[in-house]
């Protein structure tokens, strides 16, 4: 096996956040799209808990988590600023209350999808107000905090979009539409169809 195997969904933002880092490494993966309803047999003998990014290195390793991914792609320099605690937010209580407001009706709990979206916004605040002193999240570079976080936002952004275009937050607008527009997000949201055992490989990033 000469190029590390990544099994991703295109729109799982942990998926998405994934390939970021591995296209901004320069890393070259075999890429093999998967629909989650049919996960391949592989897939789930590396990683039984069965979710996306799956990445197989060449020497047997597995790395099942995205920002796990991310840390052995990306550079040093990129882990910069208060990136630890941006992204357990992100992956804690932003996410909690995200998926609570796009699929209220999967969950059994008290607060309704306007409250869950309200808590969203809490977090769409601190963004926006660190957004007021630089261009990224953690400076005036994009670095692992802006590719890891920014998929979540464009999936809150998304459930409505209109409503959404209307919080009063131009720095948190400005900064999303520039990672959204990005070479390195485009790229990684180039649709590829589903992988079949016995497929051609199909190779992504440098």
């Amino acid at each position: 096996m000469e190029h590390p195997i990544l099994y991703s969904f295109r729109r799982c933002p942990y998926a998405m956040r994934a390939r970021m880092a591995l296209l901004v490494g320069g890393i070259q993966v075999e890429l093999r799209e998967v629909l989650l309803r049919d996960r391949p047999a592989h897939m789930m003998e590396l990683s039984p808990k069965g979710t996306v990014p799956v990445l197989l290195l060449p020497d047997g390793t597995v790395i099942e988590e995205s920002l796990d991914i991310m840390l052995w792609s990306l550079d040093e320099s990129l882990h910069v600023g208060e990136w630890k605690q941006l992204i357990n937010g992100n992956d804690g209580d932003f996410k909690h209350h995200l998926d609570r407001y796009k699929y209220n009706n999967r969950y059994e709990n008290p607060l309704t999808p306007d409250e869950h979206r309200n808590h969203v916004v809490e977090f769409l605040t601190s963004y926006n107000d660190r957004l007021t002193n630089s261009s990224y999240l953690c400076g005036d570079a994009c670095t692992l905090a802006d590719y890891a976080l920014a998929p979540f936002v464009r999936q809150f952004a998304n459930t409505d979009r209109s409503w959404f275009d209307e919080l009063p937050f131009p720095y948190l607008h400005q900064w999303l539409t520039g990672m959204l527009e990005s070479e390195t997000f485009r790229d990684c949201m180039v649709k590829h169809p589903q992988w079949k055992d016995g497929d051609e490989p199909v190779f992504f990033g440098s």
